[in-house]
């Protein structure tokens, strides 16, 4: 039972992941990634607009996605609330204000937005993408690690600044 309750080292998450590219291109023809499902929601949800990205698109075609997603939250919440030592919360405590919720709906909007830019999330470049060696994928996944980094060395020397 340990098996199922702890979480899994990289070196066995990683490959399993790795493992849905090609799975899903030999028994679905389809390729790995995340965001195109919004796409597929919106134009469910909003069959009448005008924006011709969501009206031409044909979500049929593309139910697979949703069912996949369906499939991941299904599987995080058994995970999170059946196989966990320790159930952890949706949100950490810091998030349960009103900046909190601001700096999420602020980040939500520019993730959106820097997905549709980059024509894909990070799962689907850096997971996909690369193993299809696309060079737009490689510039995404590159400037993906750059931006973390830069992050990361802004937020040190903020919080060094802070201490002194």
């Amino acid at each position: 039972m340990n098996l199922l309750t702890e979480p899994w080292p990289w070196y066995i998450g990683g490959p399993l992941v790795g493992l849905t590219v090609p799975l899903l291109l030999l028994f679905v023809g389809k390729p790995f990634g995340i965001s195109s499902s919004f796409r597929h929601l919106c134009s469910i949800c909003m069959p009448n607009t005008t924006v011709s990205y969501i009206k031409e698109n044909n979500w049929l075609k593309e139910s697979w996605n949703l069912f996949f997603i369906a499939g991941i939250l299904i599987g995080s919440y058994i995970g999170m609330h059946f196989l966990s030592s320790e159930p952890i919360p949706l949100l950490p405590a810091h998030y349960h204000s009103w900046q909190g919720l601001a700096a999420l709906f602020g980040g939500g909007i520019l993730v959106g937005f820097g997905t549709r830019y980059a024509d894909g999330c990070t799962s689907g470049h850096s997971i996909m993408g690369l193993s299809s060696l696309k060079w737009p994928s490689l510039v995404a996944t590159i400037s993906f690690f750059a931006g973390g980094l830069i992050l990361i060395g802004i937020t040190s020397l903020l919080s060094w600044g802070g201490a002194s």
